[in-house]
């Protein structure tokens, strides 16, 4: 179907999903936020995507959420109870929908080139792999217009970077530059133009389809609990997921293949 934030396209198991609104700097409007996670949701639930890709078009990734979301303002009052439960519920919503990206069984790989501000941090930080032009950089806006980070910046960047560049970052409100976000480990690796950005993180997601999807849903799993729980909470995780999961015949499958030379073939995820 047609969207108006995104193109969306699906070969060889990988999916590719693009803002495609340059002429607005790609802002966050109120349908972007209706339709990202409706598109991850549709990808997830047939279980044939294996990976996906989020870039931009235009000369940025995004420039953030656009005010059009709280448009006439009422959104944003919290002189009363009333106003406070809508402020809050609008804020569940939006977290919910980049949240789509953390919960979906394939992995997520951002491809980040230009400015990538405000609300497009917090979508870099739901994805799993982040590759980045050169020229890119990342600024967590909220704090320069008088407010905290709400939707999700906050909550994962401070286990994707150091403590004390995180509060650097959200005190000052200045520029993450890409060579130094590699440094650090936020972005995986970089490239020098926009074309060549594209290009190796749809590479990485064809990579990551060759595998076992079941293998990869369930370590996406796993690497998330035991982020967010202690080591012996994540084993007795572990423990559980394996039994469930584990497949001998993928195991035959990728065992013959690396011995004839060639790809394994796998089966699709089960739709959801």
């Amino acid at each position: 179907m047609p969207w108006e934030c995104f193109e969306v396209a699906v070969e060889n198991k990988v999916a590719h999903v693009r803002l495609s609104r340059p002429e607005r700097m790609n802002a966050m409007t109120l349908a972007f936020w209706r339709e990202l996670p409706a598109i991850v949701r549709e990808l997830d639930a047939g279980g044939g995507v294996r990976a996906a890709v989020i870039s931009s078009t235009g000369k940025h990734f995004s420039a953030g959420m656009d005010l059009s979301v709280f448009q006439g303002g009422a959104l944003l009052d919290t002189s009363t109870v009333a106003a406070r439960r809508r402020f809050a519920a609008k804020l569940a919503e939006l977290q919910g929908s980049l949240n789509a990206l953390a919960q979906a069984r394939f992995p997520v790989i951002a491809a980040l080139h230009g400015a990538c501000i405000g609300g497009a941090v917090d979508l870099a930080t739901a994805c799993c792999l982040r590759y980045a032009t050169r020229d890119a950089y990342f600024v967590i806006q909220e704090i320069n217009i008088g407010m905290m980070a709400d939707v999700g910046t906050l909550n994962r960047m401070p286990s994707q970077l150091p403590e004390a560049v995180v509060r650097e970052l959200g005190y000052t409100g200045e520029r993450l530059g890409a060579e130094r976000a590699e440094r650090l480990g936020f972005v995986n690796g970089l490239f020098g133009s926009h074309e060549e950005l594209v290009a190796g993180a749809l590479a990485v997601a064809a990579k990551i389809a060759a595998k076992a999807p079941v293998a990869i849903a369930a370590t996406k799993q796993m690497i998330s609990y035991a982020r967010d729980h202690g080591v012996a909470e994540s084993f007795a995780f572990l423990n559980a997921l394996q039994p469930g999961i584990f497949d001998p015949e993928d195991i035959k499958r990728a065992l013959a293949a690396a011995k004839q030379g060639g790809a394994p073939a796998f089966d699709d995820l089960p739709p959801a």
